[in-house]
């Protein structure tokens, strides 16, 4: 039932030549600069600086096909590292080093590999192939060792075709140990869509949106997209009679420029969970809690609020901005956000609002007496004051040092739903030749990257390896949404060199072709 994609058949082939491979990519093409190696001197001498406590924390993730409960009867096969959608998490202090050793039992011949999202490490470890390692065989393990030296809220996922839309994720907490934040408790929570072994498998999906849209029946309300006619025919072709199984056809967010997403989910997860059986928190009436917000989902931004209850943003993509009160936020694919909260007396839900695609995830703060609202709450913060990381400001402690640009790209995010082409500056990323065009930077450099979005959906960018900032004193992100029609600026500090991603973090969009390589020059 799980189908292999042309990714992870050239990936398998790619893993066969080990090493030497990276070696000849880092390289580049014939006439083209010359790069600085993932796993070369440069790299290794920036690990070095890094401030380590000395302490290792050894764990073993096993990736294989397991069936997972969700909640309420519902059985899902799904490939994990454990018995749970959302995976153990990964607790770690900032200095420690993290030596996670991942064991491929997959099927089908499935490689894979580990990426550590928004954690500054070594290139090498950034569990990037054919970039930065060879992927990971079936039966084969492959441990990653790096210093987690910045404190926040991260996780870590594959990087081989779709598989980011299974369950092989989970949280990857970095503890500060002189921590400014005073709280009682917090609770990590895990937002994630949810299609695999339900309605089929995130490979389906993607094989019936790389069809496109072009030649359908139009769906009205103005979304641009169009329907096909249902059939009986499962093999045939968008425009040709196909009934669309994955293609969600009127998803409308004003707040997100307008089309909300491009796959049906039957479920909108928090923690795991399906909303007629919800995860719960439990705790005390007056104890303040911070929560740990993580989207690890696919294809949607979700809208979060918690019914009667203000949330005080303190930080996003683990740095810290000014604090910011608000009724909910709104969250991309790979965002994360950290917020406090008071409790009061009483069942309070926490919902996850698909946002533009008229479903929610469900969680539950127990805090009191009182009987459990029904899965389909709609607390009135959803509708209150909603912030976006565009309207936060990073914290002096991390703000930037006015200067500036040496360099600047232009990073034009192209492409159409009509034939489902994704791209940077109309470049689709070409697997075979990963060096072949990419964004070149010099260790000490300031590098501001100019986002523009001339498409009609909007992307969730996430760079690899660094943190940016969003204008001259925006929060400090590693991952942004940039809406359609608009243009967002942000700036970083070439100071981990190798090579690195830089892509939508829409797990279709970036498979479709929608990434291109940051690459430092030898």
């Amino acid at each position: 039932m799980n189908s292999i994609n042309r990714r992870s058949v050239l990936l398998a082939g790619l893993g066969a030549a080990g090493t030497g491979l990276l070696t000849a990519c880092a390289d580049g093409i014939s006439g083209s600069p010359s790069l600085l190696s993932p796993p070369g001197s440069s790299v290794a001498r920036t690990e070095r600086k890094r401030g380590s406590t000395g302490r290792v924390h050894h764990v073993r993730l096993t990736a294989a096909a397991r069936t997972l409960d969700l909640g309420g009867g519902t059985l899902a096969r799904s490939w994990a590292f454990g018995s749970r959608p959302a995976g153990k998490e990964i607790r770690v202090s900032v200095g420690d080093t993290l030596a996670a050793k991942l064991s491929n039992r997959l099927p089908g011949g499935a490689t894979t590999s580990l990426h550590w999202h928004g954690i500054a490490l070594r290139s090498d470890m950034d569990g990037v192939p054919p970039v930065t390692q060879s992927p990971v065989r079936p039966g084969s393990d492959f441990t990653y060792r790096f210093i987690a030296d910045t404190p926040g809220t991260y996780f870590f996922h594959p990087h081989v075709g779709v598989q980011l839309d299974r369950a092989l994720c989970a949280p990857l907490i970095v503890e500060d140990p002189s921590e400014p934040l005073s709280y009682d408790d917090e609770w990590v929570v895990v937002l994630d869509d949810w299609l695999d072994g339900v309605t089929g498998t995130p490979d389906q999906a993607f094989a019936e949106l790389s069809h496109g849209m072009g030649g359908m029946a139009t769906s009205g309300a103005g979304s641009g997209r169009t329907a096909a006619s249902p059939s009986s025919s499962s093999g045939a072709s968008p425009g040709h009679g196909m009934a669309m199984q994955f293609t969600l056809m009127d998803a409308r967010s004003d707040r997100l420029g307008g089309d909300g997403g491009d796959v049906k989910y039957p479920y909108h997860l928090v923690n795991g969970r399906v909303p007629d059986a919800p995860h719960v928190y439990t705790g005390r009436p007056g104890s303040r809690i911070r929560l740990r917000i993580i989207n690890a989902g696919g294809d949607t931004a979700y809208r979060v609020a918690l019914g009667d209850h203000r949330m005080t943003i303190t930080h996003t993509d683990g740095f810290p901005v000014e604090h910011r009160q608000v009724d909910a936020l709104l969250i991309g694919m790979g965002e994360r956000y950290d917020v406090l909260v008071t409790l009061g007396d009483g069942v309070f839900p926490l919902v996850a609002h698909a946002e533009g695609k008229g479903a929610s995830g469900l969680a539950l703060v127990r805090a009191g007496s009182g009987r459990a609202p029904r899965a389909t709450v709609r607390p009135r913060e959803l509708d209150g004051r909603i912030v976006t990381a565009a309207q936060l400001r990073a914290a002096d402690d991390v703000r930037l040092e006015a200067r500036k640009a040496d360099r600047v790209h232009r990073v034009e995010l192209t492409g159409r739903m009509g034939t489902y082409e994704w791209s940077i500056n109309r470049r689709r990323f070409d697997m075979a030749r990963p060096t072949a065009n990419p964004l070149l930077v010099e260790e000490g450099e300031r590098v501001r990257l100019d986002f523009v979005n001339p498409t009609g959906m909007w992307h969730p960018m996430h760079l690899h390896g660094h943190t940016y900032q969003l204008g001259s004193g925006g929060p400090r992100k590693d991952t942004t949404i940039v809406l359609p029609k608009r243009k967002v600026s942000v700036v970083f500090d070439a100071d981990n060199p190798g090579q690195w991603m830089l892509h939508c973090h829409n797990a279709y969009h970036g498979e479709a072709g929608m990434m291109a390589l940051v690459a430092y020059q030898a």
